[in-house]
């Protein structure tokens, strides 16, 4: 193997992303070095590349990782090259999908199994530590490796964000009953499209601005995709249906946010994993008098990614479309991400 790591990396917020190389380090402990063969490029990439989150009203919450230059990238899947002393059950050469919502292992939300929503000093690669968009990249042990074995590494790496997002929203609201709206057909919405049948029993509803995407909702198994301009059309569907039991907003929005208030019916539930920015006002009388119940979903657990691979290899969770590139397209890539030009997962591959 190259004795060298290879990454594009950040070296300011908004800067193109610049190419560093430099040796590759040897494990410790528990840590396993992998090689990279695919990596997924994530809209939260581009808010961590931008700098901050829009929080609306001219507020933003500002992110930084720990570490400057910091390499992008949290959707691995890749090849074990080498291990720490104290790793176990795993080998050189065996492919594994890496889960990087890694937490601090002390906080009770860690000890809880919930590292996804750690309360300490989060270690999330791509985010808080170095990550995808690169040759190689250092797991701190080898617990957040999972078998991929029958899934394409292409498809398996986005299982660990857009897939893993949908997931395990979709899972909050599985006793749905009646009609599913999900808004937006981007990454994260798609995966929603495709696994929404399985987890909750219903073919969803899809709201896009974008045709093409409307279009590709439509084949990945949506009842209906509507323009959420032809209000029309929406309040046909709201008045039909008493108004959807559930809705998952891919886009967090305050125009989606608002569209998910009209088309929730009276008890039912909201979802929202998107972090497009801005804020809403609310009508706070509304959610007792509507039983409304609203929530944020965050990511996953790794136990949900593992159950949700293990659907994955049992062949009930249908493909996104993908789209691969070479590692040194990671800076066009955001930009076409910030463009809204791509539909499906673009995957870097080294």
């Amino acid at each position: 193997m190259s004795d060298l790591w290879r990454s594009y990396r950040m070296s300011a917020p908004g800067q193109p992303l610049l190419e560093y190389c430099e040796p590759l380090p040897q494990p410790q402990g528990h840590e396993v070095l992998m090689r990279i063969t695919a990596s997924g490029v994530c809209h939260s990439d581009l808010h961590i590349w931008e700098g901050f989150f829009d929080l609306g009203g001219g507020r933003r919450m500002d992110y930084a990782p720990d570490q400057m230059p910091h390499t992008l990238g949290h959707e691995i899947a890749g090849e074990v090259v080498a291990t720490g002393a104290e790793v176990q059950g795993l080998r050189v050469g065996e492919r594994r999908l890496v889960y990087p919502w890694i937490g601090c292992s002390e906080c009770a939300n860690c000890r809880a199994g919930e590292e996804h929503t750690c309360t300490g000093r989060p270690r999330t690669l791509g985010m808080r530590r170095l990550g995808g968009f690169s040759t190689h990249v250092v797991v701190p042990h080898e617990q957040y490796l999972i078998d991929f074995a029958g899934i394409p590494e292409t498809l398996a790496c986005t299982y660990a964000c857009s897939g893993l997002t949908a997931f395990s929203a979709l899972k909050k609201v599985a006793t749905v009953q009646g009609p599913l709206l999900i808004i937006g057909a981007g990454g994260v919405g798609l995966s929603a499209i495709r696994l929404a049948k399985g987890v909750t029993g219903a073919a969803p509803v899809v709201v896009d601005i974008d045709p093409a995407k409307r279009e590709t909702a439509l084949q990945a198994g949506a009842a209906r995709a509507i323009d959420p301009a032809d209000s029309a059309t929406v309040k046909q569907l709201v008045d039909a249906s008493g108004g959807f039991d559930a809705v998952v907003d891919c886009v967090g929005r305050p125009s989606t946010l608002s569209l998910s208030l009209q088309a929730v019916r009276r008890a039912g539930q909201i979802v929202v994993v998107g972090m497009f920015g801005g804020s809403l006002e609310l009508s706070l009388p509304l959610l007792p008098f509507r039983a409304l119940t609203l929530r944020g979903s965050l990511v996953g657990s790794l136990s949900e990614l593992r159950e949700l691979v293990a659907l994955a290899q049992a062949g009930a969770v249908p493909q996104i479309p993908i789209e691969t590139r070479p590692l040194e397209a990671a800076h066009r890539s955001l930009e076409d991400l910030r463009g809204g030009r791509i539909i499906g997962r673009v995957v870097l591959q080294p």
